[in-house]
């Protein structure tokens, strides 16, 4: 760590550390960073605000968007899935988009280590987002849990999991050595401890006069910068961001998902928090954190409009084709799951696999279903909503754009 660059922070204070490294057996001596606690609201430009403004206006019509949906929930699962694999591509884990969103149409056997570990955080996403609307507080526990299911099974499962670091950590090391890290966090201790604590508390106890956009990048950054866990921060990091919108009623339904646009800025969103705790100016990050809220939230806006638009087709589709029955109930759960199998269908709907199977073949001559596909011919999917789903953001089909039927 560059110790000039942190030595004048007045956001915190560097102090020594010395230890054993045991992946070079032999001691070290260098300096960690000692985040001090979030005060109130930073002073920022007038640019800043036009950027924080945008992101609040751009969060409140994808909530209105939420509130239109009869089941938002039904929107959650592929959104979710989505940020789970990006967020975990961020931190170097990479499982492909399309076997995230084919997961719980193959075999539980057949899935990679990766892929098992992005599961791991939709599981622990899921939990952490019922528990906020349940009234939950956002607090220590609460995060340690979540920590917990997000690394079970992987090699982070250690007797660290689910508790805040009991070691020293050092991020962005070519060589492994903590002197070369890009940053070196504060020791584990107390301290750490109390200053965890500290930070839900300021997250879930905001001011009258704080602004929620600002107070999540303010809380982004300070969670980074203690780096709680040994494992898993930047991915429980950004979950913390979209909580802390539930927390603060700017989304009643947590859709947003922030990391695919931080994926894509990867080095300037770690070179934007580094020069926070160097400077202690805030509007860069902040004004960077607001863009991608924005962003974020305007593409998932899309994405929702898109798939409603094609759901509302392929009802009326079936309506032409006098189609009733189980045939119905798949289509509406093809927003759920854009790629689905017949034991799926018949262990949801409680059908034989003959009527499941009778009904897919049907939607396959509706050009609604294309398949099978996979191993042993099991999988089908809903291309239009499929691709809604995966499509790069800023090319995501408008609503208005023709699905496959449209384009034979």
């Amino acid at each position: 760590m560059d110790v000039d660059k942190f030595a004048g922070s007045p956001l915190g204070a560097l102090v020594p550390i010395s230890g054993m490294d045991g992946r070079f057996n032999r001691p070290f001596e260098h300096f960690a960073f000692v985040a001090a606690p979030l005060d109130r609201e930073p002073v920022l430009e007038p640019t800043t605000w036009h950027a924080v403004t945008a992101a609040s206006r751009a969060l409140a019509r994808l909530d209105q968007a939420s509130r239109l949906v009869p089941n938002p929930r039904t929107f959650l699962r592929p959104t979710l899935r989505r940020e789970a694999q990006s967020t975990s591509a961020l931190e170097g884990t990479f499982a492909p988009l399309e076997q995230v969103l084919a997961s719980d149409a193959t075999d539980e056997a057949s899935r990679s280590k990766e892929l098992r570990e992005v599961l791991n955080y939709v599981e622990a996403a899921t939990l952490a987002y019922d528990a906020i609307e349940n009234g939950r507080p956002l607090n220590a526990g609460l995060i340690e849990t979540v920590h917990a299911i997000l690394v079970r099974g992987t090699d982070a499962d250690t007797d660290q999991a689910g508790r805040v670091r009991t070691t020293q950590v050092a991020i962005g090391s070519s060589t492994g050595a903590i002197e070369d890290a890009r940053f070196v966090p504060m020791p584990a201790g107390t301290q750490l401890n109390v200053a965890v604590q500290d930070l839900t508390r300021w997250m879930s106890s905001p001011p009258a006069d704080r602004d929620p956009i600002v107070a999540a990048a303010m809380a982004h950054y300070q969670f980074e910068t203690l780096h709680p866990f040994n494992d898993g921060n930047g991915r429980i990091g950004r979950l913390m961001v979209i909580l802390q919108f539930m927390v603060d009623g700017l989304i009643g339904e947590p859709l947003l998902s922030v990391s695919p646009w931080f994926e894509a800025r990867r080095t300037e969103y770690q070179d934007h928090l580094a020069a926070v705790s160097a400077t202690g100016v805030w509007d860069e990050w902040i004004r960077f954190f607001a863009h991608g809220v924005a962003s974020s939230a305007d593409d998932v806006a899309l994405r929702v409009d898109r798939m409603l638009a094609v759901r509302a087709r392929y009802v009326q589709i079936l309506q032409d084709e006098n189609a009733r029955g189980v045939i119905r109930d798949i289509v509406d759960a093809l927003v759920a799951d854009q790629i689905i199998t017949v034991s799926m269908m018949c262990e949801r709907f409680g059908k034989t696999p003959p009527a499941v199977s009778q009904a897919l073949q049907k939607l396959v001559e509706y050009d609604i279903l294309t398949g099978p596909f996979g191993t042993y011919g099991r999988q089908y999917i809903a291309e239009d909503l499929f691709v809604a789903v995966t499509a790069p953001v800023g090319r995501v089909p408008s609503r208005d754009a023709p699905i496959k039927r449209d384009r034979r």
